[in-house]
């Protein structure tokens, strides 16, 4: 009898910890920092001229991604696809800010992680934190039921928490820069020019605002004793808020810092090279918790023996007020980019970039002066974009009609054609047949008006007058 009751006993508990790998207590906590369109314009990245210590000392600790990738160079788009592990063109959430929002027929990291009986909390990571932080979903969700609070110090003693944390920054509007960072590394695309310096050295000043931020995460976490069996992700949302990155498919959209640190798990101070995406996150957090990963696109960033992809898919589509489709595949050499409507100019109206994006009117009247030139200002774009990273890391040279790269060109197409069939790319749909698009703009661009009369500015003005303005605003000459 003895002997029957030992091996129920051993096969209950042996069918409990199918389920439950470990006990609450081991389990470890996973805290989410997700910046707000950044590029990898960060110390432990290389780049001088900005002072990221916290960031820098979280990579040190951790494991470094050199080369990670949004599906999206948009917010909501972006998010939506990293919170569900499935890119945003399957699950309807593909342009960005819709007016109404999908309702979801996936589950969430949110979902998964509650169900493991996780604490789910959404803010900004300050104890007692009251306030909602931007989550920016193009999907449904009920914000009194889908988090259990603004801060994990409300879960109960001994529970395992999964914690947003959610920093304003970089997005714009910067804050203003205490130095000019004359030794600033600024993108070839860009003309040096004083008003791109100004606005440029006010990106790297709110960088160094997040990387304090940042700082608060990692020192409450090591004042309340849990950091050692903390798994943090920080990464950026997509790449950085200026002309050619958010928005835009090409790197300075897409590239954004990521790093992993879990002191009890992983040795700390390890760079990885292999592409990754933020579609890894979902994989990886529940990886940690101990849930049965289901099929995803993306992988663990957990592995000891971690690879990265071989190619990574992205893709662009209707940005506010500016209606587009663009998809890109890019493996570690190439990136092809294909432009579904290549009559659109590069720099077609942006509500959004024309407030924010001073450099954007900048190329405009110097190029109307006859002083700058580029690709960005052609009045049409080429169907196909095919640029060699490895000795074109800034895609400045189209290659898409060049003989010698027809096989890679074709290549890519055709893997890009595969993708878009086996993930049901949803974005070929025309938005006009469910929503009234004159109406739509017309709403988008009410925000741009309103916002030009609060400066006291003519919403027609010209791009020189407009120039001016932003020269007096960066406080430039």
């Amino acid at each position: 009898m003895r002997i029957h009751l030992i091996l129920i006993a051993a096969i209950v508990c042996a069918l409990l910890q199918t389920h439950v790998p470990s006990s609450a207590d081991d389990r470890p906590n996973v805290v989410w920092i997700i910046a707000d369109d950044l590029g990898p314009e960060l110390g432990c990245y290389g780049y001088p001229e900005v002072a990221t210590p916290h960031l820098d000392r979280l990579a040190s600790q951790g494991r470094r991604f050199a080369k990670a990738f949004s599906s999206a160079p948009v917010c909501s788009s972006s998010r939506s696809a990293f919170q569900t592990g499935r890119y945003q063109t399957s699950i309807g959430c593909y342009h960005h800010l819709t007016r109404d929002k999908k309702t979801l027929e996936v589950p969430t990291v949110v979902d998964w992680m509650r169900e493991a009986g996780y604490f789910i909390s959404h803010g900004n990571g300050e104890v007692g934190n009251r306030k909602a932080n931007k989550y920016g979903v193009n999907y449904l969700y009920d914000k009194k039921t889908h988090f259990d609070a603004y801060d994990w110090s409300e879960r109960e003693p001994g529970q395992p928490f999964f914690a947003q944390v959610h920093v304003h920054e970089p997005h714009r509007q910067f804050v203003k820069s205490d130095r000019k960072r004359p030794n600033a590394p600024i993108p070839p695309y860009y003309p040096d020019h004083s008003i791109t310096r100004a606005d440029w050295s006010n990106y790297l000043a709110t960088i160094e605002v997040l990387d304090r931020k940042v700082g608060k995460v990692l020192d409450r976490l090591e004042a309340e004793g849990v950091s050692d069996n903390t798994l943090v992700i920080f990464f950026g949302d997509h790449g950085r808020p200026h002309v050619r990155g958010k928005q835009w498919l090409y790197d300075g959209g897409l590239h954004t810092p990521l790093i992993v640190r879990w002191p009890a798990k992983l040795a700390g101070g390890s760079v990885e090279n292999g592409l990754a995406s933020l579609l890894d996150l979902v994989p990886t957090t529940l990886e940690a918790a101990g849930i049965r990963v289901p099929e995803l696109p993306g992988k663990s960033l957990l592995d000891d023996d971690w690879q990265g992809h071989e190619q990574l898919f992205a893709a662009r589509d209707r940005c506010g007020d500016a209606p587009d489709r663009i998809r890109s595949v890019r493996t570690e050499r190439f990136k092809y980019i294909r432009n579904f409507h290549p009559e659109k100019p590069y720099l077609q109206l942006s509500s959004y970039k024309k407030l924010s994006y001073p450099v954007e009117t900048l190329m405009k009247v110097l190029h109307a002066e006859g002083r700058w030139d580029s690709l960005m200002m052609a009045d049409t774009r080429p169907a196909e974009e095919l640029y060699d990273l490895q000795s074109d890391p800034y895609e400045m040279n189209n290659l898409a009609a060049s003989p010698s790269h027809a096989e890679t060109l074709a290549s890519l197409r055709g893997e890009l054609d595969a993708w878009m069939a086996e993930t049901g790319d949803e974005g070929g749909v025309d938005e006009s047949l469910t929503v009234d698009m004159d109406a739509l703009m017309a709403e988008k661009r009410q925000w741009y008006e309103r916002t030009m009369k609060r400066r006291g500015l003519d919403p027609g003005i010209s791009d020189q007058e407009y120039l001016k303005w932003w020269a007096t605003e960066l406080g430039v000459d």
